[in-house]
């Protein structure tokens, strides 16, 4: 199993209303070919900011990066780094 982490932190100016439809944008990649779960959802911890965390295990390495390789990720990744600073953490289980 392949692990993708990310934690994005929006920033102040983005609505709450915005937030919520990229939010379900990024819940839809549950349906992409190779992924075992997915989750996207806000942190309830806001103390540093809105935090919207994105968990996914893919089926392997290679389903992961077939998923990055892919224009909907490359869409997601460019309307992220509009609104958002983040962090990733990737592994294998």
């Amino acid at each position: 199993m392949f692990r993708h982490v990310v934690l994005f932190r929006i920033h102040d100016h983005v609505s709450d209303a915005y937030v919520d439809a990229v939010i379900d944008t990024l819940q839809s990649f549950v349906l992409f070919p190779g992924v075992v779960s997915w989750m996207t959802t806000r942190s309830l911890d806001e103390r540093k900011g809105r935090i919207v965390v994105e968990d996914a295990t893919f089926e392997s390495r290679e389903a992961f990066e077939r998923f990055r390789a892919d224009p909907a990720h490359a869409t997601a990744a460019q309307t992220m780094s509009e609104i958002a600073d983040w962090w990733v953490g990737d592994y294998e289980e």
